[in-house]
């Protein structure tokens, strides 16, 4: 593919998902800054290895397979400093009361505390099905086993609940 074309595929790419490798992005990081500094980072590593997507998988598991390697080095980077990588998830809320607005604020916050306290392995399960992408596409993008990744979702879904029950 020329030059042109290969930056028409990315820029489409980046279109598509870029929504979701930013949330992606914001599920392992503390700040907005270290979010948009990894998204960069994603970003053009997606641009270096476009010439070799052969279309094996789809470009949407291409891309997210991409994010997570990137997610996974910056996590390494960055293990001296304590992570809080949900921190800065939007949660939107369309509630006209306060007090429904209060509410729904606190439910978003005990949840974000409980996906943040799960292990790496299940929180990537958790925010990559939150994506919607399903078994076989989770199991290309961290590498492991569609009966594998059905497992980790299951039991991190028994933790989140755990910890929601906990904190009730």
């Amino acid at each position: 593919m020329d030059r042109t074309g290969l930056k028409e595929q990315f820029e489409r790419i980046l279109a598509e998902h870029g929504p979701a490798l930013s949330r992606l992005a914001a599920s392992y990081t503390n700040t907005l800054s270290d979010r948009d500094d990894l998204l960069q980072e994603t970003a053009f590593a997606i641009w270096q290895a476009l010439p070799r997507f052969r279309g094996e998988c789809s470009e949407r598991t291409f891309a997210f397979r991409i994010a997570h390697n990137r997610a996974i080095s910056h996590l390494t980077r960055n293990s001296a400093h304590k992570t809080d990588p949900l921190e800065e998830v939007e949660v939107g809320d369309s509630t006209p009361g306060p007090e429904l607005y209060y509410s729904q604020r606190q439910t978003a916050e005990k949840l974000r505390k409980a996906v943040r306290a799960l292990p790496l392995a299940y929180r990537q399960v958790i925010m990559l099905t939150l994506e919607g992408l399903g078994y076989r596409e989770i199991s290309s993008v961290l590498g492991i086993s569609e009966s594998n990744v059905g497992a980790r979702l299951t039991r991190a879904r028994q933790l989140l609940q755990e910890a929601l029950e906990k904190r009730k």
